[in-house]
Formats: C-alpha cells, structure tokens, sequence
C-alpha cells in the first residue's frame, strides 16, 4: 500500500513539474486520493476476509401435507432449515387445520411453507411442479389411506394409491433425466401390506396383502424399487407399522375410541360402535416416524426399512387403556355393529425394526401408555370446547364425531 502511495505521488510530481498548471496538479491529486481511500481497500481484501457463501436451502416437496404424517414431517424439516412445499387438493372447504399452526402467508419473507394445488391423479400437475419447485426431496405421503374405505372405493384406491406413485415418481424420472440434478424420493409404504403374514415382519418379509389399499401400496412399492433398479434413482420405501397422534382421522379406529372417551366423560356422547376388537396392532407415535422418513434420505445408498415399535395390541387393550385412562369401562359404552368388519381382516402386525436401528439410528420415542394418554387428553380437551358450545345453543347435542 505504501509503495503504491509513493509510486503514484513519485508520478504525479513529475507531471507537475512539465506543466505550471495547478489545476492539473489538483486533479491529479484528487485522482491519488481515490484510488487509496476507495479502490485500495477493494482490491487489498484478502480471500479468507470475503463474506463467507451460504449454503443453498434445501427444498422439499411432499404429497399429502395436510394429513396426520405431512403435519409432523412438515414441521420436522421447517426446524431443519428446509423450504417445504405441500401438494394439497382442490376444496371448497379448507382442509389444512394441521397446518395452521405453522401457516405464514406466503407473501411474506419469512414463509417456508407454500401450498400448490395439485393430484395425485394428475400426471401434467405433479410433472409441473417437480419442474418449477426443483426440490432435493420428495415425499409421498398421499393415498386414499383407509383400509375399510378402500373395499367401498376399490377403483379411486388404486388409482391414487398406486398409479398416483408411479405418476410421482415418473415426473421425478423426467425431471433428473432433463436437469441433471439428484431428487431423492421417499414412498410411504404400510404394514398392511403384510396381511396374512404372521409376525414379526421386517424387510424381507413377504407380502400377502388383504385389501385394496393393501394391493395398490404393494404396488407403489415395486414400483418405487423398479424405478431405483431401473433407473439408479435415489428412491426408498418406508414400510410404517400403525401410527397415531391426536392429529389421526377421526374415523381411524384409535382415534374413534379417544374421540368417543371424551364426548363420553362430557355427556355428549353414550355409545361407541366398533368392529373386530381382537385385532392387534403395533401402534407408535407418528411425530417419532417421519423423522425415521427424512433419516432414509440422508443415507449414501437408497434402500428400503420398517419403522415400528415391536409391540402389538389388540383393539381391546387399546380400549382398556384409554377408557381406564379416564377412570371409565370400557364395556359399559362399547357395543359391536357387523358393519364394521371387513371382508378380510388383517390379525396381527408387529414389525421388526432392527434395519432402521443399526442402519439409522432410529428409535420410537413414545411408547403405548404415553401414545394412549396423548391422544386421550387431546380429544378430552377438544370435547369441553364442543360442550360450551353444546350449552351455548350452538351444537346439537346429539351430533357424533
């Protein structure tokens, strides 16, 4: 810096002295001044003193988002930095009260989360936006996801369950194949797949689905490994044994049991009918899951796991523990209606979740006593507020869930 300082000043002086002008000699000054207070201190930054570059945020896509699963994941990858964009379908009426509570309006800065509406039925959309998002990750969560419903929708089951995947992941195919860029893609797979198989099941357990949302997941699934096999795509499959919240669908059959207990201990409510009560379930916490979802997509190698708690109930533990939970019996309010019985149950899932424990790292947090009582306290809350407003006028008393 100095040298240059002389150098110039050194310069300047002999300019100066072939010329008596002072104002060629001001000028040249004013130029000396310049360079040292504003074009030298640019050029002498050094490398390590540059602003250090940001690393791009990654980008998640995720069918689904609106349900019990996309709610958790959604908000697992939000604290993990991520951008999420949620795939939701057209309604006219809002179907995205698990999502309210991490919602920001998307115009402004701050918004994370932003909603595309789309299908899983349509081929042209997802194609859309896999191309405009450009997401790193691609979760697909959507399905027609009851097993009883399905028998009654055979058609729209398989459709949106099993060509809805294949769909997906060809969108995604294209997408690589034309940018060049890694899209890592996750498939919800179910422990309903399994069927008549007895427990425990793990990832080399065969399929023996009874259902049609059962067969249409058994395809998503072949679907999801002929795409890696075929195509070397980053794709994984997560087989999920059952997993419940005090987000679940109402007319899921533990939450249906949560949701009867506390419009029952309010007086809204005298009587819960279900079904086959001996089948046995292993039942975990859906918060604990998704993070067993996103773990699968930061592996070297895509692959396929069971995430499960290795424990199964059957749907008369789940009662007696909910209702005791309460201080009530169970027996006093529970009667049995034929209509709830499937033409082909499903006795006993319990998986093996070994795979995802030395290769993830993944371990369910919530056991069976704490699920229960979660989703208990949730719905018991949730009926006081439907009791002010019984009280009030505002509700039929009669109304069930």
């Amino acid at each position: 810096m100095e040298r240059i300082s002389k150098s110039l000043l050194q310069h300047s002086q002999s300019t100066a002295s072939g010329s008596s002008s002072v104002v060629q000699q001001l000028q040249i000054a004013r130029e000396i001044n310049l360079f040292i207070g504003i074009v030298w201190p640019i050029l002498s930054v050094r490398p390590f003193e540059m602003a250090p570059e940001i690393a791009p945020v990654k980008k998640a896509l995720i069918t689904g988002i609106t349900g019990q699963d996309g709610s958790y994941l959604t908000e697992f990858l939000l604290k993990k930095g991520y951008e999420v964009h949620g795939i939701i379908r057209r309604s006219s009426n809002f179907n995205t009260q698990r999502l309210e509570h991490i919602y920001i309006d998307p115009h402004q800065s701050s918004a994370r989360m932003k909603l595309h509406y789309g299908d899983l039925s349509d081929a042209s959309a997802l194609r859309k936006w896999v191309d405009s998002i450009c997401p790193d990750e691609v979760y697909n969560l959507g399905a027609q996801s009851h097993v009883g419903v399905s028998f009654e929708n055979p058609d729209y089951t398989g459709d949106v369950v099993g060509t809805g995947a294949l769909r997906l992941l060809e969108a995604v195919r294209i997408h690589i194949e034309s940018t060049g860029r890694q899209v890592k893609y996750y498939q919800a797979g179910s422990s309903e797949m399994y069927g008549a198989t007895p427990p425990p099941q793990d990832e080399t357990t065969v399929f023996h689905p009874r259902s049609p949302y059962a067969v249409a997941k058994v395809a998503a699934h072949f679907y999801t490994v002929n795409y890696r096999e075929a195509y070397g795509m980053f794709a994984c499959n997560g087989i999920l044994f059952n997993h419940e919240s005090p987000r679940r669908g109402e007319n899921f059959v533990t939450r249906k049991i949560t949701r009867a207990i506390g419009r029952i201990k309010v007086g809204l409510q005298k009587k819960l009918f279900l079904g086959n009560l001996k089948a046995s379930r292993d039942w975990g916490f859906a918060g604990d899951y998704v993070e067993g979802m996103w773990l699968m997509l930061q592996q070297d190698k895509p692959d396929d796991y069971v995430l499960a708690t290795e424990d199964s109930h059957t749907v008369e533990e789940f009662l007696e523990e909910s209702f005791s939970y309460v201080g009530l019996n169970w027996k006093d309010h529970v009667e049995i209606d034929p209509r709830y019985f499937r033409p082909s149950e499903v006795d006993n899932l319990r998986g093996s979740a070994k795979k995802a424990k030395e290769l993830l790292g993944w371990e369910p947090k919530v056991q069976f006593k704490q699920l229960v009582a979660m989703m208990v306290d949730g719905d018991l809350e949730k009926a006081k507020r439907e009791k002010v407003l019984v009280d009030a006028g505002f509700m039929d008393s009669h109304q069930q869930p």
